[in-house]
Protein backbone atom coordinates (compact mmCIF):
# COMPACT_ATOMS: atom_id res chain seq x y z
CA UNK A 1 0.00 0.00 0.00
CA UNK A 2 1.00 3.55 -0.68
CA UNK A 3 2.58 5.66 2.27
CA UNK A 4 0.51 8.13 1.58
CA UNK A 5 -2.71 6.23 1.02
CA UNK A 6 -1.83 4.10 4.60
CA UNK A 7 -1.68 7.69 6.24
CA UNK A 8 -5.12 8.62 4.90
CA UNK A 9 -6.50 5.63 5.89
CA UNK A 10 -5.02 5.85 9.26
CA UNK A 11 -6.90 9.42 9.18
CA UNK A 12 -10.16 7.81 8.41
CA UNK A 13 -9.98 5.23 11.44
CA UNK A 14 -8.69 7.53 13.65
CA UNK A 15 -11.73 10.04 13.15
CA UNK A 16 -14.07 7.06 13.36
CA UNK A 17 -12.65 6.41 17.03
CA UNK A 18 -12.97 10.01 17.73
CA UNK A 19 -16.66 9.71 17.11
CA UNK A 20 -17.12 6.75 19.70
CA UNK A 21 -14.95 8.71 22.40
CA UNK A 22 -18.67 11.10 23.92
CA UNK A 23 -20.42 7.42 24.49
CA UNK A 24 -16.84 6.31 26.61
CA UNK A 25 -16.92 8.86 29.08
CA UNK A 26 -18.02 7.13 32.44
CA UNK A 27 -22.19 8.06 33.75
CA UNK A 28 -22.33 10.20 36.44
CA UNK A 29 -23.50 7.39 38.60
CA UNK A 30 -19.85 6.14 38.09
CA UNK A 31 -17.88 9.04 38.66
CA UNK A 32 -19.66 9.71 41.96
CA UNK A 33 -18.98 6.33 43.30
CA UNK A 34 -15.47 6.52 42.42
CA UNK A 35 -15.15 9.93 44.08
CA UNK A 36 -15.45 8.13 47.44
CA UNK A 37 -12.45 6.43 46.77
CA UNK A 38 -10.18 9.86 46.35
CA UNK A 39 -10.01 11.45 49.30
CA UNK A 40 -8.71 14.82 50.41
CA UNK A 41 -4.96 14.81 52.57
CA UNK A 42 -4.07 17.57 54.63
CA UNK A 43 -0.03 18.11 56.14
CA UNK A 44 1.96 19.79 59.25
CA UNK A 45 5.61 19.64 58.43
CA UNK A 46 8.63 19.99 60.32
CA UNK A 47 8.99 23.91 59.41
CA UNK A 48 5.82 24.78 60.86
CA UNK A 49 4.10 25.10 56.60
CA UNK A 50 0.86 23.07 56.02
CA UNK A 51 -0.34 21.23 53.10
CA UNK A 52 -2.93 19.59 50.96
CA UNK A 53 -2.89 16.93 48.28
CA UNK A 54 -4.97 14.10 47.63
CA UNK A 55 -5.22 10.03 47.99
CA UNK A 56 -6.20 6.83 46.40
CA UNK A 57 -7.96 4.17 48.81
CA UNK A 58 -5.88 1.19 47.42
CA UNK A 59 -6.47 -1.46 50.30
CA UNK A 60 -8.45 -1.54 53.92
CA UNK A 61 -6.45 1.19 56.26
CA UNK A 62 -4.18 2.48 52.94
CA UNK A 63 -3.57 5.04 50.32
CA UNK A 64 -1.70 6.47 47.78
CA UNK A 65 -0.37 9.77 47.12
CA UNK A 66 2.59 11.38 46.12
CA UNK A 67 5.40 11.45 48.17
CA UNK A 68 5.90 14.99 47.62
CA UNK A 69 2.70 15.88 48.81
CA UNK A 70 3.87 14.10 52.89
CA UNK A 71 7.66 14.75 52.72
CA UNK A 72 9.25 16.11 55.86
CA UNK A 73 5.91 15.86 57.67
CA UNK A 74 5.48 14.93 61.18
CA UNK A 75 1.58 15.60 60.88
CA UNK A 76 -0.84 13.64 58.22
CA UNK A 77 -4.00 13.36 58.09
CA UNK A 78 -6.58 11.88 55.93
CA UNK A 79 -10.35 13.36 55.49
CA UNK A 80 -13.46 11.11 55.16
CA UNK A 81 -16.31 12.54 55.24
CA UNK A 82 -15.36 15.56 57.20
CA UNK A 83 -13.36 13.70 59.74
CA UNK A 84 -9.59 13.80 59.32
CA UNK A 85 -8.16 10.15 59.89
CA UNK A 86 -4.24 10.03 60.92
CA UNK A 87 -1.57 8.55 59.28
CA UNK A 88 0.37 6.90 61.25
CA UNK A 89 3.33 4.81 58.67
CA UNK A 90 4.35 5.74 55.06
CA UNK A 91 5.79 3.23 52.69
CA UNK A 92 8.11 5.27 50.41
CA UNK A 93 8.96 5.07 46.71
CA UNK A 94 10.96 8.38 46.56
CA UNK A 95 12.05 7.40 43.10
CA UNK A 96 8.89 7.12 41.79
CA UNK A 97 7.08 10.05 44.22
CA UNK A 98 4.55 7.40 45.44
CA UNK A 99 4.11 6.97 49.22
CA UNK A 100 1.49 4.43 50.89
CA UNK A 101 0.01 5.91 54.25
CA UNK A 102 -1.29 3.47 56.75
CA UNK A 103 -4.43 5.14 58.29
CA UNK A 104 -5.93 4.55 61.07
CA UNK A 105 -9.93 3.93 61.58
CA UNK A 106 -10.02 4.49 57.69
CA UNK A 107 -13.47 3.14 56.19
CA UNK A 108 -13.54 4.47 52.60
CA UNK A 109 -14.37 2.17 49.55
CA UNK A 110 -11.66 0.83 47.47
CA UNK A 111 -9.88 1.57 44.43
CA UNK A 112 -10.19 -1.28 41.54
CA UNK A 113 -6.59 -1.29 40.68
CA UNK A 114 -6.02 -2.17 36.70
CA UNK A 115 -2.86 -1.83 34.47
CA UNK A 116 -1.09 1.55 33.10
CA UNK A 117 0.72 -0.81 30.53
CA UNK A 118 -2.66 -1.49 28.74
CA UNK A 119 -3.93 1.63 28.28
CA UNK A 120 -3.97 2.85 24.27
CA UNK A 121 -3.10 5.84 23.09
CA UNK A 122 -6.40 8.36 22.65
CA UNK A 123 -8.00 5.95 25.74
CA UNK A 124 -10.61 8.08 27.46
CA UNK A 125 -9.55 8.96 31.15
CA UNK A 126 -10.71 11.14 33.85
CA UNK A 127 -9.10 12.44 37.16
CA UNK A 128 -10.37 12.81 40.58
CA UNK A 129 -8.27 15.12 42.92
CA UNK A 130 -9.07 17.91 45.38
CA UNK A 131 -7.14 21.12 43.53
CA UNK A 132 -6.85 24.38 45.53
CA UNK A 133 -8.35 24.13 48.67
CA UNK A 134 -11.89 22.88 47.43
CA UNK A 135 -13.76 20.19 50.12
CA UNK A 136 -15.03 18.03 47.52
CA UNK A 137 -13.53 16.05 44.74
CA UNK A 138 -13.07 17.93 41.16
CA UNK A 139 -13.34 15.41 37.96
CA UNK A 140 -11.33 16.18 34.77
CA UNK A 141 -11.71 14.44 31.44
CA UNK A 142 -9.33 13.98 28.76
CA UNK A 143 -7.43 11.58 26.39
CA UNK A 144 -4.40 9.53 26.38
CA UNK A 145 -1.70 11.29 24.55
CA UNK A 146 1.74 9.36 25.99
CA UNK A 147 2.97 6.27 27.43
CA UNK A 148 6.75 6.41 28.25
CA UNK A 149 8.35 3.12 29.18
CA UNK A 150 10.27 3.13 32.65
CA UNK A 151 11.13 1.04 35.31
CA UNK A 152 8.44 -1.85 33.64
CA UNK A 153 5.75 0.40 32.91
CA UNK A 154 4.92 3.24 31.77
CA UNK A 155 4.61 6.94 32.73
CA UNK A 156 1.16 8.44 31.43
CA UNK A 157 0.54 12.06 29.71
CA UNK A 158 -2.96 13.04 29.40
CA UNK A 159 -5.01 15.90 28.57
CA UNK A 160 -6.96 16.02 31.55
CA UNK A 161 -5.91 18.80 33.12
CA UNK A 162 -5.07 19.57 36.96
CA UNK A 163 -4.25 21.67 39.54
CA UNK A 164 -1.95 22.28 42.76
CA UNK A 165 -3.49 19.97 45.69
CA UNK A 166 -4.60 17.52 43.11
CA UNK A 167 -1.88 15.61 43.70
CA UNK A 168 -1.87 11.88 44.73
CA UNK A 169 -5.50 11.62 43.12
CA UNK A 170 -6.44 9.04 41.03
CA UNK A 171 -6.50 8.81 36.90
CA UNK A 172 -9.23 6.27 36.14
CA UNK A 173 -10.29 4.34 32.44
CA UNK A 174 -14.04 4.54 31.53
CA UNK A 175 -14.78 1.23 33.39
CA UNK A 176 -13.86 3.23 36.68
CA UNK A 177 -10.73 0.96 36.95
CA UNK A 178 -7.41 3.18 38.98
CA UNK A 179 -5.09 3.15 36.01
CA UNK A 180 -2.48 6.26 37.26
CA UNK A 181 -2.28 8.56 40.14
CA UNK A 182 -1.72 12.40 39.52
CA UNK A 183 1.91 13.39 39.76
CA UNK A 184 3.29 16.32 38.20
CA UNK A 185 2.91 18.80 34.99
CA UNK A 186 5.39 21.02 33.00
CA UNK A 187 5.41 24.46 33.29
CA UNK A 188 3.51 27.50 31.23
CA UNK A 189 0.03 27.70 30.41
CA UNK A 190 0.59 24.87 27.40
CA UNK A 191 1.22 22.07 29.80
CA UNK A 192 1.39 18.53 29.57
CA UNK A 193 0.05 16.53 32.51
CA UNK A 194 1.74 13.05 33.65
CA UNK A 195 0.73 10.41 36.02
CA UNK A 196 2.70 7.74 38.01
CA UNK A 197 1.50 4.24 36.71
CA UNK A 198 -0.70 1.68 39.01
CA UNK A 199 2.21 -1.25 38.60
CA UNK A 200 4.83 1.33 40.56
CA UNK A 201 1.68 1.44 43.53
CA UNK A 202 1.35 -2.35 43.35
CA UNK A 203 5.13 -3.34 43.47
CA UNK A 204 5.12 -0.82 46.95
CA UNK A 205 2.26 -2.77 48.48
CA UNK A 206 4.91 -5.13 48.99
CA UNK A 207 7.24 -3.00 50.89
CA UNK A 208 7.83 -2.57 54.40
CA UNK A 209 6.58 0.88 56.04
CA UNK A 210 8.33 3.09 58.17
CA UNK A 211 7.31 5.81 60.12
CA UNK A 212 6.61 9.24 58.80
CA UNK A 213 9.28 12.33 58.73
CA UNK A 214 12.02 9.30 57.60
CA UNK A 215 14.92 11.24 55.16
CA UNK A 216 13.24 11.74 51.92
CA UNK A 217 14.88 11.57 48.16
CA UNK A 218 14.39 13.58 45.38
CA UNK A 219 11.66 11.79 42.71
CA UNK A 220 13.07 11.40 39.42
CA UNK A 221 11.49 14.47 37.51
CA UNK A 222 13.03 17.18 40.05
CA UNK A 223 16.36 16.00 39.45
CA UNK A 224 18.66 17.95 37.53
CA UNK A 225 18.08 18.92 33.84
CA UNK A 226 21.02 15.83 32.52
CA UNK A 227 19.44 13.41 34.44
CA UNK A 228 15.49 13.60 33.65
CA UNK A 229 14.16 10.98 31.58
CA UNK A 230 14.07 12.20 27.79
CA UNK A 231 10.48 12.58 27.72
CA UNK A 232 10.37 15.15 30.07
CA UNK A 233 13.81 16.92 28.09
CA UNK A 234 12.09 17.46 24.81
CA UNK A 235 8.83 19.38 26.26
CA UNK A 236 10.70 22.77 26.78
CA UNK A 237 12.09 22.75 22.95
CA UNK A 238 9.20 21.42 21.84
CA UNK A 239 6.85 23.92 23.47
CA UNK A 240 9.39 26.92 22.73
CA UNK A 241 9.36 25.97 19.25
CA UNK A 242 13.42 25.12 19.58
CA UNK A 243 13.54 23.66 16.52
CA UNK A 244 17.35 22.79 16.78
CA UNK A 245 17.37 22.01 20.10
CA UNK A 246 14.41 19.69 19.84
CA UNK A 247 16.36 18.09 16.78
CA UNK A 248 19.38 17.04 19.56
CA UNK A 249 17.84 15.69 22.30
CA UNK A 250 15.27 13.54 20.40
CA UNK A 251 18.11 11.93 18.24
CA UNK A 252 19.85 10.99 21.22
CA UNK A 253 16.50 9.87 22.87
CA UNK A 254 16.13 7.56 19.63
CA UNK A 255 19.37 6.31 20.54
CA UNK A 256 18.84 5.32 23.82
CA UNK A 257 15.27 4.22 23.37
CA UNK A 258 15.20 3.18 19.65
CA UNK A 259 11.69 0.95 20.69
CA UNK A 260 10.37 3.98 21.91
CA UNK A 261 7.49 5.98 19.47
CA UNK A 262 7.54 9.23 21.23
CA UNK A 263 11.36 9.21 20.32
CA UNK A 264 10.76 8.58 17.05
CA UNK A 265 7.75 11.07 16.92
CA UNK A 266 9.40 13.92 18.34
CA UNK A 267 12.55 13.64 15.81
CA UNK A 268 10.51 13.36 12.82
CA UNK A 269 8.46 16.49 14.31
CA UNK A 270 11.94 18.57 14.79
CA UNK A 271 13.06 16.89 10.89
CA UNK A 272 9.39 17.97 9.66
CA UNK A 273 9.64 21.50 11.17
CA UNK A 274 13.09 22.22 10.07
CA UNK A 275 12.23 20.99 6.55
CA UNK A 276 14.05 17.67 6.30
CA UNK A 277 10.85 16.49 5.29
CA UNK A 278 11.84 13.30 3.64
CA UNK A 279 13.59 11.99 6.88
CA UNK A 280 10.54 13.18 8.56
CA UNK A 281 8.14 10.93 6.78
CA UNK A 282 10.11 8.02 7.21
CA UNK A 283 10.47 8.60 10.81
CA UNK A 284 6.31 9.29 10.94
CA UNK A 285 5.56 5.68 10.00
CA UNK A 286 8.23 4.64 12.14
CA UNK A 287 6.01 5.94 15.00
CA UNK A 288 3.20 4.62 13.38
CA UNK A 289 4.82 1.02 12.58
CA UNK A 290 5.20 1.44 16.81
CA UNK A 291 1.99 2.90 17.80
CA UNK A 292 -0.65 2.73 15.13
CA UNK A 293 -2.75 4.82 17.25
CA UNK A 294 -0.49 7.73 17.11
CA UNK A 295 -3.19 10.69 16.10
CA UNK A 296 -0.31 13.01 15.62
CA UNK A 297 1.84 10.77 13.46
CA UNK A 298 -0.80 10.63 11.12
CA UNK A 299 -1.55 14.77 11.06
CA UNK A 300 1.62 15.36 10.51
CA UNK A 301 1.94 12.76 7.22
CA UNK A 302 -0.93 14.31 6.11
CA UNK A 303 0.73 17.27 6.35
CA UNK A 304 3.67 15.99 3.67
CA UNK A 305 1.01 14.47 1.57
CA UNK A 306 -0.55 17.48 1.19
CA UNK A 307 2.81 19.49 0.80
CA UNK A 308 4.12 17.18 -1.67
CA UNK A 309 0.87 16.76 -4.15
CA UNK A 310 0.81 20.78 -3.68
CA UNK A 311 4.35 21.03 -5.50
CA UNK A 312 2.93 18.27 -7.94
CA UNK A 313 0.30 20.42 -8.99
CA UNK A 314 2.40 23.30 -9.41
CA UNK A 315 4.79 21.24 -11.75
CA UNK A 316 2.43 20.02 -13.47
CA UNK A 317 0.92 23.83 -14.07
CA UNK A 318 4.47 24.36 -15.00
CA UNK A 319 4.68 21.54 -17.61
CA UNK A 320 1.87 22.90 -19.15
CA UNK A 321 2.80 26.57 -19.73
CA UNK A 322 6.41 25.10 -21.24
CA UNK A 323 4.53 23.06 -23.72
Amino acid sequence: MNKHLSALLCTVLVHLFFTGIASALPSSEMVSKLNAQVLRVQVKHNNGSNGLGSAVVIAKGQVVTNCHVVTDAHDVEVIVNGVAHVATEVKPDWHHDLCILTVSGLDAPVAKIGASKNLKYETPVFTIGYPDKTTEPVNTFGVVKGMFPMDDSVVIRATSPFRLGASGGGVFDDTGTLVGIITLKSRGDQAHYYYMPVEWVQALMAKPAQALGAKSEKPFWALSDQQRPYFMKVVQPYLSHDWKSLLTVSSAWVNAEPDTAESWFYLAMAEYETKAYDKAEAHFNKVLALNESHRQAVEYLNKINERTAGINASLNRLALLSD
